[in-house]
């Protein structure tokens, strides 16, 4: 069965709060789609007639085990995608989300596989984040954002947030990135930014809470 890319958009947007392990609300999808709270009812109901979703009014959404693997095949083709126009033609990280976003609804199974292939069977994309294979298994790693990791605890970027485009251009302004040695030498209650020091280098640098919020962290 194929689906509209509206529903492909709902569905993806389902998966990621559950993933988030935030409320699939008509008030979260709303927001997170920029769309009128009635117009994602509308859907709501449509997809739970697919058997996509369990509805349930005024108590939100669950992905059943179909709209799920769906999701996943989704977030897949959107993550090699990125893959693919980061590692082969070129385009600074902070510029693919909007374009996979176009791309992640052509579902032919041949050309996915076939790029997955190509690329090498990433297991991540450009941002840190888990690519699903194609029997929709996704593997999580445990991450910690860089606000909590305390001072003087080595550390290397495991995945960063891909929502804002503007905050991964200050990324690569600040030359980091995916697999970035640092430390944390010291934090500012005043506004909670920290002061980070990256391996192999001698200047240290500021970053603001938000920041630190938005940068995922593997101890090492």
């Amino acid at each position: 069965m194929t689906y509209t890319t509206a529903e492909e958009n709902y569905l993806k947007a389902i998966w990621k709060l559950e993933s988030e392990g935030l409320h699939a609300s008509t008030n979260a999808i709303s927001e997170r789609l920029k769309t009128r709270p009635a117009s994602v009812t509308d859907m709501l109901k449509k997809l739970t007639e697919k058997k996509l979703l369990h509805y349930q009014s005024h108590r939100g959404v669950k992905l059943t085990s179909e709209g799920k693997k769906i999701s996943l095949s989704i977030v897949r083709r959107h993550r090699l995608w990125e893959s693919f126009l980061v590692e082969k033609l070129k385009f600074p990280w902070h510029e693919v989300h909007d374009i996979a976003e176009e791309l992640e609804h052509i579902s032919n199974p041949s050309l996915i596989e076939r790029l997955d292939s190509y690329l090498g069977q990433p297991k991540t994309d450009p941002h840190g984040d888990p690519i699903p294979d194609k029997e929709g298994i996704i593997k999580e790693q445990k991450q910690t954002p860089l606000s909590a990791l305390p001072t003087n605890q080595p550390a290397r970027i495991a995945a960063v947030s891909d929502r804002n485009n503007d905050l991964l251009e200050l990324l690569t302004h600040k030359k980091i990135q995916i697999g970035t040695g640092l430390k944390v030498v010291k934090r500012f209650s005043f506004d909670g930014s920290a002061e980070i020091q990256l391996k192999g280098r001698n200047q240290k640098i500021t970053v603001s809470a938000q920041l630190a919020d938005s940068i995922f962290i593997i101890p090492e």
